[in-house]
C-alpha cells in the first residue's frame, strides 16, 4: 500500500500558467545578464582579436612560416571575433545558464527526481567542457599538421577565418557530444530503455557504431580517428558503472518498496 505523504510530495507546488512565465521571463534574464557580463568582461580583456588568436594558435603553429590566416569577406574580420566573444561568454556564463534552468524544473520534480537530474546537469557541462579542451589540445595539433603535410610546396596555406571558425565549432560539438556518452548511458537505463546487462551485451556492436561515427566526423586523419574512438569508448565503460550506481540511487520509492517486497 502506497504512502500517501508520498503520493502528495509536490501538493500546493502547482502555479498558474500565467506565473509559470513569469518564472521562465525572470530566469531567461538572469541568464542573458550573466552572458552580458562575460561578454562585457571579455571584450576589456583579453578582447576579441586576442581571443580568435587564441582559437587560432593550433593552426598557425603548423602554417609554414610567414603564412597566416585571410579574411576573403569584408566583415569578416569584425563578425567573426565578435562570435568567438559570444561562444566565449555563453561557455563562462554556463554554469549561471544550468542554474537558472535548474531552479525552474526543480519544483515540480520529486526527490528522487531531483537527485538525478542535478549530478546530470553538473556531469554533462564538465564532460561537454572536457571534450572541448581534449579537441583544442591533444587534436588539433595532431590533425593540422597531418593536413598540412599533404599541401603540396608550389602552394602557399592561407585559410579563410570564417572557413576556420566553422571548422572549430564543428569540431567542438562533435568532441563535445562524444564526452556525453556516460549522460546518454545513464538516462537511457534509468528511463528504462535499456538495461545495464544488455549494454554488456552490445557492448561489440557499439564499438563497431562508434568507429563509423568517428570517421564521420572527424577529419580524413587515422589518429584523430582513433583518439576519438578510445575516448568514447572509455567514457562507454564509464556510463555502464554510473548507469549501475544511478539506478540504486535514484529509484523511486514506489520502486525501492517493490524491490524490497520482492527481495523478500
Amino acid at each position: 500500500m502506497s504512502d500517501p505523504s508520498r503520493e502528495d510530495e509536490l501538493a500546493g507546488t502547482e502555479q498558474p500558467f500565467v506565473q509559470h512565465l513569469m518564472e521562465l521571463r525572470d530566469r531567461l534574464v538572469r541568464a542573458i545578464i550573466a552572458i552580458a557580463i562575460a561578454a562585457a568582461v571579455l571584450a576589456v580583456y583579453p578582447g576579441p582579436g586576442a581571443l580568435y588568436d587564441l582559437l587560432a594558435a593550433p593552426l598557425v603553429a603548423t602554417l609554414p612560416q610567414g603564412a597566416t590566416l585571410i579574411a576573403t569577406n569584408v566583415i569578416s574580420p569584425f563578425v567573426v571575433p565578435l562570435k568567438i566573444l559570444l561562444m566565449a561568454a555563453f561557455m563562462i556564463a554556463l554554469p549561471v545558464v544550468l542554474y537558472q534552468v535548474w531552479a525552474f524544473v526543480a519544483p515540480g520534480l520529486y526527490s528522487h527526481e531531483k537527485k538525478l537530474v542535478l549530478p546530470l546537469v553538473v556531469s554533462s557541462t564538465i564532460l561537454f567542457f572536457m571534450g572541448v579542451g581534449f579537441c583544442y589540445y591533444f587534436v588539433f595539433g595532431h590533425v593540422f599538421a597531418f593536413i598540412q603535410s599533404f599541401a603540396p610546396k608550389s602552394i602557399t596555406a592561407a585559410p579563410d577565418i570564417e572557413e576556420y571558425l566553422n571548422f572549430v565549432l564543428g569540431m567542438f560539438l562533435a568532441f563535445g557530444l562524444a564526452f556525453e556518452v556516460p549522460v546518454a548511458v545513464v538516462l537511457l537505463v534509468r528511463m528504462g530503455v535499456i538495461s545495464v546487462a544488455q549494454l554488456r551485451q552490445y557492448r561489440g556492436y557499439f564499438w563497431v557504431g562508434a568507429a563509423v561515427v568517428t570517421a564521420m566526423v572527424t577529419p580524413p586523419d587515422a589518429g584523430s580517428m582513433l583518439m576519438l574512438l578510445a575516448v568514447v569508448g572509455s567514457l562507454y565503460e564509464i556510463g555502464i558503472l554510473a548507469a549501475h550506481a544511478f539506478i540504486r540511487h535514484t529509484k523511486a520509492p514506489d520502486d525501492g518498496e517493490a524491490g524490497k517486497s520482492q527481495a523478500s
